[in-house]
């Protein structure tokens, strides 16, 4: 086994382990604070510091990820996460609004560290030369990340039902810390440290294929997030009855089956010749919420209607998604490749961020449909954008 693959299991290993209490803890508080009698809205505004210090974090996370190296922000990245947790482990009667807002920023920190961190260190292992094999790299990295995601939404259910909220959290957080320590001893102390120390002014990207790319991630992730965070849980259990262990399930489900389509999403696209892939899937995406919306108006069961129209997003947008993380690590520049990769996820963090507003608010005031048309024109918007990007060489095997 090559130094090189050795890094790569360490760092796909951590990620895995960090998103699947990531999953897990993101059922854990939408259930528990619906449970509560909390508002949709109030649900997302929980969220609202987890969105925005992402943003933060990627943009930040990039500098340090430069200056300091990838392997001390992503074990960073970790050790929050483990503090988060064990702040959500209080007594019932202290986990009040404030302090679910303030461990959930924690959490957000935590989590664009690790992830910005996995995403650059991948650039770093596969020369520029081999650009089929990034492709299929960064593809398994993400499509795995997100399986294992939906795993932890369906673990977050099961926890809520068999441990109750603080019995979930303290599990999680005493498995986190073994990976966070095996994290400290195996991955490599330089990587990802830029030669030359950036400026503070670098953070910016000044480079065109990656801001036009940070546009379409934006509108892309806004357009999966609002009806997917706050709508789709609270609808399926409020109008179609389903149990909190059914609603994780089935979200869990959905993105394990997403991650899986990622990790193939190189034999569905075939060669990336020119910008035209980025356009097609995500024109193709856009459709798709626009159709579920128009069959919730139709005498169609809406189960199918929603059911199966997720099922088909799922398809579509694990595809875009794992064109575009490609496409940033191939833009990115080798040195000091966490300043481009972090500009890109703090775009992609923005999407979140409004797209978890949207779902609240838009859902509790007006309802799934009107959720489901944003999405569609946020989507239309990042087809829009992706003309903008440069052509590109067929990728190579």
């Amino acid at each position: 086994m090559t130094a090189a693959i050795r890094q790569y299991l360490v760092i796909t290993g951590n990620y895995w382990a960090f998103t699947l209490t990531d999953g897990a803890l993101r059922m854990l508080v939408v259930l528990h604070f619906h449970q509560l009698g909390y508002a949709p809205l109030d649900i997302a505004l929980l969220f609202v510091f987890y969105e925005f210090f992402g943003v933060v974090t990627n943009l930040v996370g990039g500098y340090l990820g430069a200056r300091m190296g990838l392997n001390r922000t992503m074990n960073v990245g970790l050790f929050l996460q483990i503090a988060a947790l064990a702040m959500l482990a209080v007594p019932a009667a202290a986990l009040t609004v404030p302090w679910v807002m303030a461990a959930q920023a924690l959490s957000g920190i935590a989590k664009d560290l690790n992830k910005m961190s996995a995403k650059s260190g991948i650039k770093l292992l596969v020369p520029d030369t081999e650009q089929g094999k990034l492709y299929k790299w960064v593809a398994v990295l993400t499509g795995s990340k997100n399986t294992l995601k939906g795993v932890g939404f369906f673990l977050g259910g099961v926890l809520l039902m068999t441990a109750g909220f603080q019995g979930a959290v303290v599990a999680m957080a005493a498995a986190l810390s073994l990976i966070w320590l095996a994290s400290l001893f195996l991955l490599k102390r330089e990587l990802g440290k830029s030669k030359a120390k950036p400026k503070f002014t670098d953070l910016l990207s000044k480079s065109r294929p990656i801001n036009v790319l940070s546009a379409a991630r934006l509108f892309l992730f806004g357009a999966r997030d609002v009806w997917f965070v706050v709508a789709l849980p609270v609808y399926l259990h409020a109008v179609f009855g389903w149990d909190f262990w059914q609603v994780g399930g089935f979200m869990a489900c959905w993105i394990i089956g997403y991650g899986l389509i990622q990790t193939q999403a190189p034999r569905l696209t075939g060669d990336l010749t020119g910008k035209a892939p980025a356009i097609l899937w995500a024109a193709l995406l856009a459709v798709v919420p626009a159709g579920i919306a128009i069959g919730l108006g139709t005498s169609i069961p809406p189960q199918l209607t929603v059911v199966g129209g997720l099922l088909l997003f799922g398809v579509l947008f694990a595809i875009n998604s794992s064109l575009h993380s490609y496409l940033i690590v191939s833009y990115a520049r080798s040195d000091g490749v966490s300043l481009d990769v972090g500009f890109y996820y703090m775009s992609n963090a923005a999407g979140r961020l409004l797209g978890t507003l949207l779902s609240g608010w838009v859902y509790q005031v007006y309802g799934l449909e009107a959720c489901l048309w944003i999405s569609s024109g946020l989507v239309a918007l990042a087809a829009v954008l992706a003309t903008g990007l440069p052509e590109r060489r067929p990728a190579s095997a």
